[in-house]
């Protein structure tokens, strides 16, 4: 009785969120909004999360004045404040590309949301991708989505007429550069061993017989090193290196619009973190234990696996940038073609090798 009632559940959601009538896409549209929504929040605690974890590494006081011992308000009143301060331009910037550098960082990240599935639900053996939309070539969508933000770091850094900002610019262009490369082999390796650019696709794979992260440990090394490079966090954020160049591309913004940009880097990390885990480390699945849930509260367990996997990787990541110094820019693109380069055609050609005989 409870089985057909959750059938009948689903053909109703089916039919509403469906291509086959002409509301799906609106429909979606709405979804996509709340999505982003929650991408919000989720930025939010990436930024609450690594200041009260990098005052516990630094056996410090974290942010406890508002909001409680935990600093839980912490964050409204930055934002209060940021909208209140006064929005300085300079006289001699390049007005439209300085104005609308923010913007076009932030809204990369929020294009990067449709097409990234935060968890599932199953149910009677099928699985329910919790995601706004699907298609094909989800994870090559999102790798040239991820590319537009740092096209708007360039933006803001040559449109501000500041020496900092342009050689900061550039300095994200060469590590962009760099690393990019290494970064879309490492994901070529994983398409070679599913054969499919859809994340869904990848994210089942893992399910039936391991993680990514243990059949190409190479890979996910060198994955993981990237992604922190294109993130732009210690110790690959020479573009903002006060000690050389004030505030990097960021020195002549201020107020809202310098908030825009902040919060778009930590939209970032939160969305890196994700990708890492759906295409190296299992997405929602849990090898030889989520295979078939008939009870529906159950159903939304692979939810709750996913977003422990995904607050374990930023914990890693915020870990890194109080652990390790900044290293030189020269040294940040040496390691990115001398070493990461090298090591992803390894990886690569192992991924070869492996999708011969990978059971999907």
């Amino acid at each position: 009785m409870l089985e057909e009632q959750m059938d009948i559940l689903l053909g109703i959601l089916y039919t509403i969120l469906g291509n086959e009538n002409w509301w799906g896409p609106w429909i979606r549209g709405v979804l996509g909004l709340c999505a982003m929504g929650g991408m919000m929040v989720a930025a939010m605690f990436a930024v609450w999360l690594e200041r009260k974890y990098a005052s516990d590494i630094q056996s410090r006081i974290g942010p406890n004045r508002v909001g409680g011992r935990f600093g839980l308000l912490q964050l409204i009143a930055d934002a209060i404040k940021l909208f209140t301060k006064e929005d300085i331009k300079p006289d001699k910037v390049d007005g439209p590309v300085w104005a609308a550098a923010p913007v076009l960082m932030f809204g990369s990240a929020l294009m990067m949301i449709i097409a990234i599935p935060f968890g599932a639900f199953i149910f009677n053996g099928t699985t329910y991708p919790l995601a706004v939309t699907q298609f094909d070539i989800s994870i090559l969508y999102l790798e040239a989505v991820s590319a537009i933000g740092i096209i708007g770091i360039f933006m803001a850094g040559w449109g501000s007429n500041n020496k900092f900002a342009v050689i900061a610019a550039f300095r994200n262009i060469a590590r962009m550069i760099g690393y990019e490369v290494a970064l879309g082999m490492t994901i070529i390796s994983v398409v070679i061993v599913t054969g499919s650019l859809n994340i869904v696709d990848i994210v089942n794979a893992q399910g039936s017989v391991v993680w990514f992260a243990f059949v190409m440990p190479l890979g996910f090394v060198v994955f993981g090193v990237a992604l922190i490079a294109d993130m732009g966090r210690v110790p690959f954020d020479q573009n903002e290196a006060e000690e050389e160049l004030i505030a990097g591309w960021g020195t002549e913004y201020s107020g809202m619009r310098f908030g825009l940009a902040y919060f778009a880097e930590y939209i970032h990390m939160v969305l890196g973190s994700c990708i890492a885990v759906l295409i190296f480390l299992g997405g929602w699945n849990i090898p030889g234990f989520i295979v078939d849930l008939n009870i529906p509260l159950l159903g939304l367990l692979p939810v709750a696996v996913f977003l422990a996997k995904w607050v374990l990787v930023m914990m890693f990541v915020i870990m890194i940038r109080w652990a390790l110094p900044r290293i030189r820019i020269d040294q940040v693109t040496s390691i990115g073609w001398k070493v990461l380069l090298p090591l992803a055609m390894v990886n690569l050609v192992w991924a070869v090798m492996l999708g011969l005989v990978w059971p999907w």
